[in-house]
């Protein structure tokens, strides 16, 4: 299966030697490379890439990027590249999915990737769900799995938070399950 990547970096040259290392993946595809946020963020938006590799410190920052992004209903997974390792925890709060310092080593955007990859794979359709829900409860679920919030699942959707609050309540009082730790487990079993 190839994936598609987007990459935003106001410095040409880091772009472009990221989009020279990402050549090397067979099965990982560069849509564009972008060294304007706002440009970025149209692209995104427009190609929707499985994976955005982006840059922090620009004249906008990244995490705006992100925000504006998720915003328009487009959920990439975001791997941020940066020369800044005091946005790391900022980062695990924004759910990026990972984190790689400038310059990028090849080992680890090969280890992002690989597990990029296996994420992808073990992700579910409403299909594989065998649990006693309605079509509406399988697809709030399947985008618990992938780790959207309630309220980004509300924005996919179309709907309110509270009415995708009310769908998790749902969920977990038929399957038994307590948290969503133990309703992710019950899907995956």
């Amino acid at each position: 299966m190839e994936y598609t990547c987007i990459i935003i970096d106001d410095e040409l040259r880091a772009a472009s030697r990221l989009k020279s290392l990402i050549s090397d993946f067979t099965d990982l595809k560069v849509l564009h490379v972008e060294t304007n946020p706002g440009k970025g963020i149209e692209k995104v938006c427009a190609l929707n890439p499985d994976i955005v590799f982006l840059d922090i410190e620009m004249q906008r920052s990244g995490f705006n990027v992100i925000d504006t992004v998720k915003s328009r209903n487009v959920f990439p997974a975001f791997i941020l590249v940066t020369a800044y390792p005091q946005y790391a925890i900022k980062a695990v709060k924004e759910a990026v999915f990972d984190y790689l310092m400038k310059p990028v080593d090849v080992d680890e955007l090969q280890e992002a990737i690989k597990r990029f990859k296996k994420t992808r794979k073990s992700i579910i359709t409403q299909s594989d769900i065998k649990l006693p829900l309605n079509p509406r409860e399988k697809e709030v679920l399947v985008l618990l799995v992938q780790g959207l919030t309630s309220k980004q699942i509300a924005e996919k959707l179309f709907i309110s938070k509270s009415t995708v609050e009310t769908h998790r309540q749902n969920i977990r009082a038929k399957t038994g399950a307590k948290t969503t730790a133990e309703l992710i487990a019950l899907v995956l079993k």
